[in-house]
């Protein structure tokens, strides 16, 4: 087995639930009490947000190459970038180690083919739906097109995840608003749903929806077993 090198803490909760994935996949797959080999370099989430709010992504690249150089060092043979949103600077981490690099938007995509979709709705933090580094990457690799909630859901969708999710509160008030914004985007064409931050997926469930969704999260730490694994 694979040790899987995960960069977390962005925010805690959803990484607590990447190493919750993770952990009974192996079980799942091996069986017995098996468990996953990793290491995990947690940063200081209020620090990571002020950054990203200030627009500062080279200082944000300086903490996560050397989180990722932390991994390499403590004997990660790949790494797992936690986060949607950082993964703008996916091609900062690659070119610091040679450690391979496991892209949330390509585990996403795969799952995406086999349901064999090419449009699909995409929510996130204002940074992931309004910048292209995901976007872009779903539709020059993976030939899937995005379409993004209006304006003002955008700002909605952004301010819940900042002010509730990372803090782990989970308001039924919230729920709803994001299943009515998912309605939307899904009537303008979308076949299905990214839940393109990672703390989407605390909020909303399988069994809240008809909509198929693809939980980024689930999907990335899934594929990092299947890395792992093989």
């Amino acid at each position: 087995m694979k040790t899987i090198g995960l960069i977390g803490g962005m925010s805690w909760q959803s990484s607590d639930t990447y190493y919750q994935i993770i952990n009974r996949k192996v079980k799942e797959t091996l069986g017995g009490v098996h468990s996953c080999r990793s290491l995990m370099y947690s940063v200081d989430f209020a620090e990571i947000a002020e950054l990203q709010h200030k627009g500062d992504w080279e200082a944000l690249g300086v903490i996560l190459v050397d989180a990722a150089r932390k991994l390499e060092r403590g004997g990660a043979d790949f790494l797992v970038l936690c986060t949607n949103t950082l993964h703008k600077l996916a091609e900062e981490i690659e070119q610091s180690t040679p450690l391979p690099f496991l892209h949330i938007a390509d585990a996403t995509a795969h799952e995406i083919h086999r349901q064999g979709h090419t449009t699909v709705g995409l929510l996130g933090t204002r940074f992931t739906m309004e910048q292209d580094f995901l976007r872009r990457r779903f539709l020059e690799h993976h030939h899937i097109s995005t379409i993004i909630p209006s304006e003002r859901a955008r700002e909605r969708i952004h301010a819940i995840i900042f002010e509730e999710l990372v803090k782990g509160i989970l308001k039924e008030s919230s729920r709803q608003e994001y299943l009515q914004i998912m309605e939307e985007v899904l009537h303008q064409g979308a076949q299905g749903i990214i839940l393109g931050c990672t703390e989407i997926g605390l909020l909303i469930r399988p069994q809240d929806t008809a909509a198929i969704l693809y939980d980024s999260a689930q999907l990335h730490a899934e594929r990092a077993v299947e890395v792992a694994l093989s």
